[in-house]
């Protein structure tokens, strides 16, 4: 009997040693299901795509965020107030005319047409006060502007810098094209009584015109900028090398006039009209 006690010791424990291994062998087959296991395929997977170039303006690239950007800021356009959201063929438009006129300017003179940061603050400021959009929003408080900005994906940075852009080119325009008009007495006399005058009706004070005659220069000299600087842009586009390699961007024509505003745009764009903007 005692000899027997080993061997039945071993046997009992190779024994529980066979029921661990056939205890762990059912839970791993639990685990990995009765159908044996397949080898997985790898599943394709989509090329993301961060960016892409949709424009070529002089070796200069617009990207499609560009675009994106140009879409989002806008809102701070006071010459699209009532126009409705800016499409994407128009925004390209825009970023066009722009690429071509800050490469004329980094050719004549950056600096004399570069904005001191005290002005682009005050412009900013004063589109905060008086923008339909930012005065629905309560923008002049802090926290209304930053509400705003939320809402509108922008950050201060980018507002400032586009700020900074846009009235570096209306300074270009002004320095570059103001300085050869000349408005005659006789001119701001023609404007008094043909286009001033008829606005008034019967009964209502009319302004004299020595009163009004400041007004009416800036706004004849202003007229005639417009005038020059959109024959000048269009004259850019005809000379610069500009290659729109987004075909659903792509205008049905370069515009041979426009009406440019001092704010860079050229609403003749050819191709999608704003219709509702």
């Amino acid at each position: 009997m005692t000899n027997r006690s080993p061997i039945r010791l071993r046997i009992a424990c190779d024994r529980a040693s066979m029921y661990i291994v056939a205890a762990c062998l059912a839970v791993c087959l639990a685990a990995a299901g009765a159908a044996p296991a397949q080898p997985q395929e790898p599943q394709p997977t989509s090329p993301v795509v961060l960016d892409s170039a949709v424009a070529v303006v002089n070796r200069q690239v617009i990207l499609a965020s560009d675009i994106d950007d140009e879409v989002r800021l806008s809102v701070l356009d006071p010459d699209r107030v009532g126009q409705g959201v800016l499409t994407p063929k128009r925004a390209l438009d825009q970023l066009i005319s722009r690429a071509l006129i800050e490469q004329q300017i980094r050719r004549e003179d950056a600096q004399a047409a570069e904005p001191a940061p005290d002005e682009v603050n005050a412009r900013l400021n004063e589109i905060r006060k008086e923008l339909p959009a930012c005065v629905r929003q309560n923008c002049a408080s802090d926290d209304g502007w930053k509400t705003f900005l939320a809402a509108h994906e922008l950050t201060p940075e980018r507002v400032q810098a586009y700020m900074r852009y846009r009235l570096e080119i209306l300074r270009f325009i002004e320095l570059r094209f103001r300085p050869g008009i000349h408005i005659s007495p006789k001119d701001i006399e023609t404007y008094y009584r043909g286009t001033l005058l008829p606005q008034y009706g019967p009964g209502e004070a009319v302004p004299t015109l020595e009163k009004v005659s400041p007004r009416i220069e800036e706004i004849l000299l202003q007229q005639q900028v417009t005038a020059m600087f959109d024959e000048w842009l269009t004259n850019l586009r005809k000379q610069g090398n500009v290659e729109v390699l987004d075909p659903s961007l792509a205008p049905a024509q370069i515009p041979e006039t426009g009406t440019a505003k001092p704010g860079v745009q050229n609403s003749n764009q050819g191709g999608e009209g704003e219709g509702s903007q």
